[in-house]
């Protein structure tokens, strides 16, 4: 069956962990006919979670694209991970949906995940909607819920459906717009049948029909004129304010129930297919035009195709599999299209729809739909495929840097190389798990989002490739400099059998404001050494500087000049000046005051308030600096610091134990600072132990 544009509906499932988005999905695919038991997490077999890793563990770890059709509406979902470790699947999904439906903890309200993803979406201006789950369980309110959601995000949370009975007392729910009664049925295994209302719940049906009336007249200011005239809407009007007032994110429609009995589904998707958002009035995308200036795109079915890859899966049966968003034309097999990014033609060849793991083929995929094109090998996330004359790119994704770094090697020495090529794939994959070899420390160094997410990727290597691999903190990426202007002489002289080596410099050496990098003069008079042996003189400079002054680690900020200098007629060559060079400005540096430089990071941690002493005495341990405050909402507070790279090494795995898990942060990169006493000393040793350990494996 093929679809029209308006025809499509895309949902991004998401909340805080365990607040049961998998099993609300699996029960959403049951009452809409797409599969035909639900099952359990227990049991292994949902839809979604289909990963060995995500079986075992419980929990999803990948955003997941699944489907079911309603009447002549195909509706896709991506349910997402829960965990932070996971953030880059949730943002992917959010960039692909046009809206989200954010399930809320009927007895725990708005979490800190919560938080954090509504944040992202109110950067994005993206419509939601609130699915507040676990209604039937003990300590289950739907009104406090809905109260949290206001009080934390300032939102309009409007209820679409309303809860007949509370904890295990829920005698199913009701569906306000339409005025059906939805019974618990019997076991999640049967499907929701609309029924009469029971009498005892017709005055809260009719106090939930007047907030639906107030917030469908924020649609527009023709219907908040009627309203505010008539004091009620028809139920045409109720229907079309409500989709405009969704699609402008003015309002955000609220549902209760329970993914796990089968409450709420049925009015849910029918909710869904009536007035969530389709791609036509909510799919805007920054793009560069083919001139590469700033420009934007709609979706749009009458343009030749392009799409954008939200996501590369690479599966063992399968194949390469490039999941994208299509935002002009369709995208049909045969059809002869180019990777932006690099120019390389590819031709389609069969196109594909998911349902979790299972893949199947479709005819096309037009403007707003999201599905698979297969063996597309030049094709990555963040690629835009294009088959227009002047093709445009879509920006890339806008992910978080990762904050949990660790130095890695296999435990057998010959499973090196294989070892990195599954990283290096697993890093394809996920685009906030990143494989870097640091030059300096000599270590290849992984950096995920957190603990869980890194030691599931290790898990999968080492269950798959049988390569066991040996973790550990990664050294600091210290610098060297000096804080004072000093010189030195140097001669370089050897005398062998035939032509001998001699060369002759003389260097003064002075610090450079911090960040400059490095200098180099020229202060020679007259022709005391040879223009053509500047550049070994140089060569030789960069080679000391690279080896360092006091522990190993590159100097900088430093500029170097030659004042004199003396050569042989015979003895003198390039490689001479470069060894008389190197000598003068480990000699000069020396008598410079050189001092370590250690990486400051900027900090950002989002704590709840109950946590944020004990966060605040951490950072002070860690010879933090702290900056600022800002309250974020929702009882989080943005705590702003900078902090020492080795100070942080560990910080993910610390705050999270610190604050059970409801705490996160973001880093980067600042700036060199000098460290001196003890913690220099320190560093130094490690640095000799280091380099000793070296030597004795050459």
């Amino acid at each position: 069956m093929s679809f029209a544009t308006d025809q499509i509906r895309n949902i991004a499932i998401a909340g805080h962990g365990s607040t049961g988005k998998t099993t609300l999905l699996e029960h959403l695919l049951f009452q809409g006919g797409a599969i035909a038991k639900p099952e359990t997490i227990e049991s292994g077999k949902t839809v979604s979670d289909f990963g060995e890793d995500e079986i075992a563990r419980k929990i999803s770890v990948r955003s997941t694209l699944t489907h079911c059709t309603i009447r002549d509406t195909k509706i896709n979902f991506i349910d997402t991970p829960g965990s932070s470790d996971f953030v880059g699947e949730v943002i992917l999904a959010f960039r692909a949906c046009e809206s989200a439906l954010v399930l809320i903890d009927a007895r725990s309200g708005v979490q800190i995940e919560t938080i954090k993803l509504w944040r992202n979406l109110d950067a994005r201006a993206k419509p939601r909607m609130v699915f507040v789950s676990r209604l039937d369980e003990d300590r289950a309110s739907f009104g406090a819920a809905l109260e949290d959601v206001r009080a934390k995000f300032k939102a309009n949370p409007v209820p679409v459906t309303i809860p007949m009975g509370e904890g295990p007392a829920c005698e199913g729910i009701i569906d306000v717009i339409n005025g059906k009664a939805y019974v618990k049925p019997s076991s999640g295994e049967q499907k929701e049948v609309a029924s009469e209302i029971p009498a005892r719940y017709k005055d809260a049906l009719e106090e939930a029909r007047i907030q639906l009336s107030e917030a469908a007249a924020e649609g527009s200011d023709e219907l908040m004129e009627k309203y505010l005239e008539n004091g009620q809407l028809s139920q045409e009007e109720i229907v079309s304010g409500l989709r405009d007032a969704l699609a402008q994110a003015k309002v955000v429609p609220a549902f209760a129930g329970s993914g796990l009995k089968n409450i709420g589904t049925a009015a849910l998707l029918e909710f869904i297919t009536a007035m969530a958002p389709t791609p036509l009035t909510h799919s805007v995308e920054e793009v560069k035009d083919f001139d590469g200036n700033p420009a934007s795109v709609s979706v749009d079915a009458s343009k030749p195709a392009s799409a954008m890859v939200i996501k590369t899966q690479i599966d063992q049966f399968s194949g390469r599999l490039s999941f994208v968003k299509v935002f002009t034309g369709s995208l049909v097999p045969e059809l002869d299209v180019i990777n932006v990014r690099d120019g390389h033609k590819e031709r389609l060849s069969k196109l594909y729809t998911a349902q979790g793991k299972k893949i199947e083929e479709v005819p096309s995929l037009p403007a707003g739909d999201i599905g698979i094109i297969t063996k597309a090998v030049s094709l990555k996330t963040n690629d835009t495929v294009s088959a227009m004359d002047r093709p445009f790119s879509f920006a890339p994704l806008r992910l978080p840097t990762p904050v949990h770094l660790v130095a890695i090697s296999a435990a057998n020495k010959k499973e090196e190389d294989k070892l990195n090529e599954l990283l290096y794939k697993a890093a394809e994959e996920d685009l906030t798990f990143q494989v870097n070899f640091n030059s300096e420390t000599k270590e290849t160094v992984i950096a995920g989002m957190g603990e869980l997410q890194i030691n599931m990727i290790l898990d999968k290597i080492k269950n798959l490739a049988k390569i066991v691999a040996e973790t550990r903190i990664p050294r600091v990426a210290y610098r060297e400099t000096i804080t004072k202007k000093s010189g030195a002489e140097y001669t370089h002289k050897k005398q062998t059998g035939g032509h001998g080596q001699y060369a002759r410099v003389v260097f003064e050496v002075e610090p450079l404001p911090r960040g400059t990098g490095y200098q180099f003069e020229n202060k020679l008079f007259g022709q005391s050494v040879s223009r053509g042996f500047i550049p070994g003189i140089e060569k030789g400079i960069h080679q000391a500087m690279e080896n360092g002054i006091v522990a190993g680690y590159p100097v900088v900020d430093v500029k170097t000049a030659i004042t004199d200098g003396k050569e042989h007629p015979v003895d003198s060559s390039e490689m001479a000046f470069k060894l008389a060079s190197r000598g003068a400005f480990r000699e000069a540096s020396k008598t410079a005051n050189p001092t370590l430089l250690e990486p400051i990071m900027d900090l950002k941690v989002f704590v709840e308030e109950k946590n944020l002493g004990d966060v605040m005495s951490d950072l002070s341990s860690r010879r933090g600096r702290i900056s600022g405050q800002n309250p974020m909402g929702g009882g989080i507070i943005e705590v702003d610091s900078q902090v020492p790279q080795a100070e942080l090494l560990r910080y993910a795995i610390d705050l999270r134990s610190m604050t059970s898990g409801t705490a996160s942060f973001e880093v980067e990169f600042s700036h060199y600072a000098p460290i001196s006493g003890k913690i220099a000393e320190d560093v130094i040793k490690a640095a000799q132990a280091f380099r000793t350990a070296e030597a004795e494996e050459e």
